[in-house]
């Protein structure tokens, strides 16, 4: 057998003995403050607990007052980006922002807001929205646009 072998097995050896050294079964007794006993205790506590659907009780389902005004839409579920311009969004009230997206026509620009263009996401995420809702909040942003 080589030296170089020799050396690599007697190296890997000693890890091994030095390693299992370490594992001893000997165990120190750690004595621990009420302070810390409670620190640690919160620290360990579960950050919440799973509830079963089947277990929450059904609160009554509110009686929808028809669609929502683009407007309403906007400002709940639009105003993030449109206002910012987050992820290359049309700003509302900035006219050069909606002039290349007006000159596609306004069944383009329904269309991309419902089925979701470039960073925007279809119906800017507002899954609960309608088509009429989605159409809605897009006449609000090109009427404020102007």
């Amino acid at each position: 057998m080589s030296q170089l072998k020799k050396t690599g097995l007697a190296a890997v050896a000693l890890l091994l003995a030095l390693g299992i050294a370490g594992c001893g079964s000997e165990s120190k007794e750690v004595k621990l403050t009420a302070a810390q006993e409670k620190a640690m205790s919160e620290r360990l506590a579960p950050a919440g607990e799973v509830v079963l659907e089947k277990d929450v009780p059904s609160a009554p389902v509110a009686a929808a007052s028809g669609p929502r005004s683009g407007d309403e839409i906007y400002n709940s579920k639009c105003t993030a980006c449109h206002s910012t311009g987050a992820a290359g969004a049309p700003k509302v009230g900035v006219a050069a922002d909606w002039e290349s997206r007006l000159a596609q026509g306004m069944d383009t620009l329904y269309a991309n807001a419902l089925n979701g263009v470039r960073g925007m996401p279809a119906k800017g995420l507002c899954m609960d929205c309608s088509a009429d809702e989605i159409h809605a909040a897009v006449d609000y942003m090109v009427e404020n646009s102007k």
